[in-house]
């Protein structure tokens, strides 16, 4: 059991939610779900709590009703090793959802997602500064981000 679990708050889409998620990420389960019952906020029977996995990282999707909505302020980065896999995760994730800038996107949901390259984290911190700038001056100009034109940058070509 992992000692920290991000708990999503959905209005009434949690089981819809995490269904979607596990069909996009490999290594994804459903877990247990729980339901409201008599003298609870939302009518009995209605789904309450719904555990899940991603590719091996537990989650916890809850129905709390319309009162609180995801912003940018938290998001889920993927890191992916090779372009076809950013294609992938982009095109699931952006379906009934929307691109944002820089390789972040939001889903239908309204959750924020990173989907990145790997290798950005090296291209991004080197010692050498022009390296750096160059980099996060070609990603700054993308939405969906292209590993091959980062690493480019990154050569300086």
């Amino acid at each position: 059991m992992q000692r920290i679990t991000p708990c999503l708050w959905f209005d009434t889409q949690a089981e819809e939610a995490a269904r979607f998620y596990t069909s996009v990420f490999t290594n994804s389960k459903i877990g247990n779900i729980s339901y409201y019952s008599d003298g609870m906020p939302l009518p009995k029977g209605t789904v309450l709590t719904v555990t899940f996995t991603l590719d091996g990282q537990e989650f916890m999707a809850l129905n709390g009703g319309p009162e609180f909505k995801f912003n940018e302020a938290v998001s889920f980065m993927v890191n992916c090793e090779t372009q076809d896999e950013i294609d992938y995760y982009w095109d699931k994730l952006t379906a009934g959802g929307q691109e944002v800038q820089c390789g972040w996107l939001k889903d239908r949901y309204g959750v924020s997602w990173q989907i990145v390259p790997a290798a950005i984290a090296t291209m991004i911190s080197g010692k050498d500064p022009a390296r750096t700038s160059r980099v996060m001056q070609a990603l700054m100009k993308m939405v969906k981000l292209d590993i091959g034109q980062l690493q480019q940058a990154y050569d300086g070509k």
